[in-house]
């Protein structure tokens, strides 16, 4: 398979789609996540480490204290491939992840209520 580079209108339209937060600028997509401490963000950076290991396509990371900003390139074709949208995707699929967001799971999910707990702002 070929790393065809997306067109802008391409990628926006996978944004309006799919991907909501995520933003196209100087050459990469990009999506910040916000977090609740330090706990939060590695967990989110270790969530994206191992998707993107078994991807086998490695984001740029920024982290902070509160915060991780995931940006995605495809170097080799100099440009946003579906390489990139596909991994912002199950990125973002895992990362935004709320196990009794429907209310039908057996799993309750962490407690919004008490950032003892909390260690993700979801959008």
């Amino acid at each position: 398979m070929t790393d065809q580079v997306l067109t802008e209108q391409e990628i926006q339209q996978h944004f309006s789609t799919s991907l909501p937060h995520w933003v196209y600028e100087d050459g990469w997509i990009r999506r910040k996540y916000k977090t609740n401490s330090w706990k939060g963000t590695l967990m989110v950076v270790n969530t994206v480490g191992h998707l993107a290991e078994a991807a086998w396509h490695h984001p740029d990371l920024t982290v902070s204290y509160a915060f991780v900003i995931v940006k995605l390139c495809t170097h080799s074709a100099k440009g946003i491939t579906m390489k990139d949208i596909e991994l912002a995707r199950k990125i973002e699929e895992v990362v935004q992840w709320q196990p009794n967001a429907q209310g039908n799971s057996a799993l309750e999910g962490t407690p919004q209520s008490d950032l003892r707990f909390s260690y993700i702002k979801y959008d």
